[in-house]
């Protein structure tokens, strides 16, 4: 049973009311002769409410959507349809009849359920673990079931993460990073020697949450900021598991899209001893983010009141979208973009990168933006770059870093590696350099770019990546583990230009 605070039943009993004929709208909200004050004042609807500036009548639908998005499939259903939410309303089954699963008479709307609880748990992917409830049991016990766990969700307040958050009185933009990219699973082979002439291999095998999206926003959090992930995932299992990842690693869910009728990407991630890997990534555009979402109000409010925004997701046409959501706030937020070989059409950014605070890659994916141009080195590629209005360029590969700005050259690499690579590395790097972004307000030196390096060394443990993570306390010990006596830096060359 679920644990139910005082408030609990009375969101219940002001849900199971607004169900009623015609369902739950911010129309009826203003009109309604029900109370409900209880409703309003939810932690939860108050903060959607002043995040997007609208009145919480207008708050309450979205969040209703949201809370009910995260339940279980048998009651996600349920509260769809008593509350008339429209969660199937743009599903493109052909075996579901919107105008019926949400007719304007409640009594409609419970047949319909009743009578195509199987299709209807086919739309949003999953399989019916209960067989289907009548008309009554619905009346007099599921939907009662169903709303007390929605109310319960409404009514708790958020998760403690499991690391430090920032302490309350810091400014909400000055320590605030959202993450643009893709949260999947990643199926883990850890292999002797890469396949090669079709001949198999012997390999172990383990699956946890990744994907280049969740691991930033997870490396910041690890560091005490305060993070959004807009990313999108399908309504299953492995879903839930990335969603109890984020929550536990304190970096906020509530921009992240839930798809009903698509299953959670799958990456596969293939290990030799070397830390090296090889990935297979499945694509589905059901499952990706949209233009649709990128113009949501939440969105847009998480963007504004951002001190960092990190873009790592390969679609060109959304990153751009961000880009020129951020180009016209009226104070921009710092952007670190992080880019993929595999990004369609690089040269629809070039109008954009100056937007681009710190562009960060591999020479590989730094080389991929230029797919034109044969450059000699990576100096001449991050200098084309920052002809195309780039501020500053960061090459990390292995465990080294060479930043290219106006001010300087500087080379990193006086970190000992014990791996060739590790694939959490990069992400690492991002979370650390995201944050001494908003520790500097974006003065960087050499130190701060030492700081971000020396965050990818932990990585090198061949754990869950999310266990590799480096605390702020760690990457400050590794620091001055390498650095000369005396103090100052070792290894750090700079070249004033």
């Amino acid at each position: 049973m679920v644990p139910q605070d005082p408030r609990t039943d009375v969101v219940r009993g002001i849900l199971a009311r607004l169900g009623k004929f015609a369902g739950l709208s911010a129309d009826r909200l203003r009109h309604t002769e029900i109370d409900v004050d209880s409703l309003l004042d939810l932690p939860v609807v108050a903060r959607h409410a002043e995040r997007g500036g609208v009145p919480r009548e207008d708050a309450i639908l979205p969040v209703l959507r949201e809370q009910a998005r995260q339940l279980p499939p048998a009651e996600l259903l349920i509260v769809d349809a008593i509350l008339a939410l429209g969660l199937l309303r743009d599903s493109t089954t052909t075996d579901i009849d919107p105008d019926r699963l949400y007719a304007v008479v409640l009594g409609a709307r419970r047949e319909y359920l009743a009578e195509h609880w199987t299709a209807l748990h086919a739309a949003i992917g999953a399989e019916p673990a209960i067989e289907a409830p009548t008309v009554k049991r619905l009346r007099t016990y599921s939907e009662h079931a169903a709303l007390t766990t929605l109310a319960a969700a409404l009514s708790a307040e958020p998760r403690t993460p499991a690391h430090s958050p920032v302490p309350p009185s810091t400014p909400s933009r000055g320590a605030t990073v959202t993450v643009v990219g893709d949260a999947v699973i990643d199926h883990i082979y850890r292999v002797d020697t890469f396949p090669a002439d079709q001949s198999p291999v012997a390999a172990s095998f383990v699956g946890a949450p990744g994907g280049k999206g969740l691991n930033r926003a997870v490396a910041a959090a690890v560091l005490g900021l305060d993070v959004h992930l807009i990313a999108a995932i399908g309504r299953d299992a492995d879903g839930a598991r990335v969603l109890d990842l984020l929550t536990d690693s304190g970096v906020r869910t509530d921009l992240v899209r839930i798809r009903p009728d698509a299953p959670t990407l799958v990456t596969a991630v293939i290990m030799n001893p070397g830390g090296e890997v090889r990935l297979i990534g499945c694509h589905d555009p059901r499952v990706q983010l949209s233009e649709e979402d990128l113009r949501s109000p939440d969105i847009h409010v998480a963007l504004a009141d951002s001190a960092v925004v990190v873009l790592t997701f390969e679609r060109s046409p959304l990153v751009e979208q961000v880009l020129a959501l951020i180009r016209e706030l009226p104070e921009r937020p710092r952007v670190i973009v992080c880019p993929t070989p595999s990004m369609a059409v690089p040269q629809g950014l070039y109008p954009y990168l100056d937007v681009v605070d710190y562009l960060v890659g591999t020479t590989v994916e730094l080389d991929a933006l230029l797919p034109e141009v044969h450059t000699a080195s990576s100096a001449d590629t991050a200098i084309r770059l920052r002809g195309l209005g780039v501020s500053t360029v960061c090459a990390v590969d292995g465990f080294r870093c060479t930043v290219y700005s106006d001010d300087a050259d500087i080379v990193i690499d006086h970190f000992p590696r014990v791996l060739k690579a590790s694939a959490g590395a990069a992400a690492a790097f991002a979370g650390a350099l995201a944050y001494r972004v908003i520790a500097t307000d974006g003065e960087l030196t050499a130190a701060d770019f030492e700081f971000a390096t020396a965050a990818m060394v932990p990585t090198q443990k061949l754990v869950a990546f999310s266990d590799s993570l480096p605390r702020r306390a760690e990457i400050e010990r590794i620091v001055a583990l390498h650095a000369p006596e005396g103090g100052g830096t070792r290894n750090i060359a700079a070249t004033d230009r």
